[in-house]
């Protein structure tokens, strides 16, 4: 079976920039899925996109489908033959194959026997298939919207101006979008808008590099980020290169060009952060900083053509720039004007949720829970009220109002120029910490207090008008709110009551149609969310497993246990203490035993009951100070001794004895055993 090379291309406007990487992969995998549907064998499956193409070669595609051997089955043995003659209808079943009735063979079933024809089917052409495949591919691409274009009623991203179909050298005649497949494809719109005829599939990336075009996303982001390093180093500052602007940028140009521009230095007397979110957001500039982090009055811009007066270009630029850098300068001027307290009260215009209130609310709601945090990890209780109160305050500046990434930012700067307390002010930018599970917490205790208060509020109320998540919506991000509240305490070594905290946030709401059993809803949410967190942590699932048994409420108590368990699942003594633990539970479940622990050592029979009774006196009076000092790993340390009267125990002593008061002190003893376990967790869950 041969193979050759396929490549497909469509050609259109410029689409939007931050959709194209989700529109090429889109395109591949549609491409991929519908061969391997058609049985066609094929090597790797390429995607590549610029701002005018989605293009996907296939390498090695097999020119045709395997040949596949077909049986079909027809009358049953019985109805085929009548006193060994065929029947009308086995002479029927022999015609529609073909062949003659004396060439079809007996298909033995578990139903019976049945007159059958097998035959070897050849496989079709895989140009055949493609015009389906591509088409189908294409039209379950994410298009964010659709439009049309002059009189067709044809819909896409964008208009569609070319399509290419080549396998091998070879034309596939197919049509999408209204347009019919051939080899010419179109370069640089400026540099080569001449039509470039593909002679193989495999000439695309040279021919489309020789036409200004670099068609692999990966090269043309790397080749910008060389470029930009580069423009850096002539002007011996730090580019800093973000991510996600690099893809954007990438989605923006075809042949990208890395200029360096300038900017008045008396614009840096706005902070930093407005001139560079005003940069990226409206210019998609790359910032620089010198060496001692500070931004720089320069800015780099990736063009889409290599001009000849570089110059012309960069004035351009500098002359798009000055009036965006001018608005956020105004802007910041304009905030200043009035005291960020004074915005409080518009607060009370701009709706959290309507059943929940306002900012406003929400803002009087966490004062009062900041506070009493603050309270409780020795911070300043007048700067975590006050914190809370102005937290929202900056979300009705012009600033933030123009650009919203700021909040909390300006919120810090403006408090600041206020005269606010450090602390309150830091605060204000601390609040939205952490904002993803590997993020920073906020380093103040203000800044601790608010964004607990903050995130208790949201969870509480949400939640308490019946809007829990399910499924993958969650348009009030309670996932991410729960884990922050758990990365803040744990990370921060917060020794806060989950509960506690819900049943005050709770209490601050004036009326919640859910309010019956919230605290304890909430509660399992959040815990339910130590999976995910212990996940990450490389912590194992029946770990997890075995402290959430216990009724743990403090997280960062929780996450203590789940590491020393953790450290103790790697002990050569666990597996033994886990399976015993097991097989406690087990004899304790079935016995209905009444958990007591009392244990008389006069009814002991066995040398092995009186020493798991000597060793587990001796434990708990080790552990003890361990317990009381959360010290858990070191506890699990002295516990693990415990394996070998255990097994000793189990080996040698019948637990259910017929005298039924050594029954009950056997079983006592047992239950002492589990209990001591229980401090920590469910060791025998650790069996799973």
């Amino acid at each position: 079976m041969a193979a050759n090379t396929l490549l497909v291309e469509l050609g259109v406007e410029e689409l939007p920039p931050g959709a194209i990487d989700d529109l090429s992969d889109a395109f591949a995998e549609g491409i991929r899925r519908g061969l391997a549907e058609a049985d066609i064998d094929c090597g790797e499956v390429v995607a590549y996109a610029t701002p005018r193409r989605l293009a996907v070669q296939v390498l090695e595609l097999a020119d045709k489908q395997p040949d596949r051997e077909v049986e079909r089955r027809g009358p049953a043995l019985a109805a085929a033959f009548k006193e060994g003659q065929p029947t009308k209808a086995a002479e029927g079943f022999a015609r529609s194959c073909g062949v003659a009735v004396e060439e079809l063979i007996h298909l033995e079933t578990d139903k019976g026997t049945w007159l059958g024809y097998r035959e070897q089917q050849p496989g079709e052409a895989t140009s055949a298939r493609l015009p389906a495949i591509v088409e189908a591919a294409i039209g379950t691409l994410p298009v964010p919207k659709n439009m049309r274009w002059g009189a067709s009623r044809i819909e896409f991203s964008r208009p569609a101006h070319w399509l290419v179909m080549l396998y091998g050298h070879e034309v596939v005649p197919a049509s999408a979008l209204g347009l019919t497949a051939g080899r010419t494809t179109r370069g640089h719109r400026f540099h080569a808008p001449e039509p470039i005829e593909l002679a193989h599939a495999d000439d695309y990336l040279v021919a489309l590099e020789g036409a200004w075009v670099l068609a692999d996303r990966d090269q043309r982001r790397e080749r910008i980020r060389e470029q930009v390093l580069a423009e850096a180093e002539v002007q011996e500052a730090t580019a800093v290169i973000d991510e996600t602007l690099l893809v954007e940028v990438s989605g923006l140009v075809e042949w990208p060009v890395a200029l360096t521009g300038s900017f008045d230095e008396r614009f840096l007397e706005v902070p930093a952060e407005c001139l560079i979110s005003s940069m990226k957001a409206n210019q998609k500039y790359f910032h620089l900083l010198d060496a001692q982090g500070r931004l720089k009055p320069l800015f780099i811009t990736v063009a889409n053509i290599d001009s000849q007066e570089p110059e012309q270009v960069i004035r351009g630029n500098e002359k798009v720039i000055r009036p965006r850098l001018a608005d956020a300068a105004f802007f910041y001027d304009t905030d200043r004007k009035r005291p960020l307290a004074d915005r409080a009260p518009a607060l009370a215009s701009v709706v959290f949720q309507k059943t929940l209130g306002t900012l406003a609310d929400k803002a009087h709601r966490s004062a009062a829970v900041a506070a009493f945090i603050a309270g409780r990890i020795d911070g300043n209780v007048a700067h975590a009220r006050r914190a809370a109160e102005l937290a929202k305050c900056d979300l009705v500046t012009e600033m933030v109002l123009e650009f919203p990434e700021l909040q909390g930012i300006m919120g810090r700067y403006y408090a600041a120029h206020d005269g606010e307390p450090a602390e309150v002010a830091t605060a204000l930018e601390e609040q939205y910490l952490p904002r993803f599970a590997t993020d920073a917490i906020p380093q103040s205790r203000t800044g601790l207090a608010v964004a607990l208060a903050d995130r208790l509020d949201t969870l509480t109320g949400i939640f308490g008008i019946g809007q829990r998540p399910s499924g993958t919506k969650d348009p009030f991000a309670l996932r991410r709110a729960a884990i922050g509240v758990l990365n803040i305490l744990v990370k921060g070594e917060l020794s806060l009551d989950l509960r506690e905290l819900l049943e005050l946030a709770t209490a601050q709401h004036q009326e919640l149609p859910y309010a019956e059993g919230l605290v304890d809803e909430v509660l399992t949410y959040m815990l339910d969310r130590f999976r995910a967190w212990a996940r990450d942590e490389g912590i194992d699932t029946e770990v997890y497993l075995a402290v959430r048994a216990r009724p743990v409420t403090e997280p960062l108590d929780f996450a203590r246990r789940m590491r020393a368990v953790q450290g103790f699942a790697r002990h050569e003594e666990a597996a033994a203490l886990a399976a015993a633990n097991k097989r406690v539970s087990n004899i304790l479940a079935k016995q209905a035993h009444d958990g007591a622990t009392a244990v008389t050592p006069a009814l002991f029979q066995a040398d092995a009951e009186k020493a798991l009774f000597d060793a587990l006196e001796r434990c708990r009076q080790e552990v003890a100070p361990l317990f009381a000092a959360a010290r858990y790993s070191p506890a699990l340390d002295v516990l693990a001794h415990l394996r070998q009267p255990v097994d000793t125990f189990f080996d040698d002593v019948m637990v259910m004895a017929d005298d039924p008061a050594v029954r009950r002190n056997r079983l006592a003893l047992l239950a002492s055993l589990q209990a001591l376990f229980l401090e920590v967790a469910d060791i025998a869950l650790l069996q799973q």
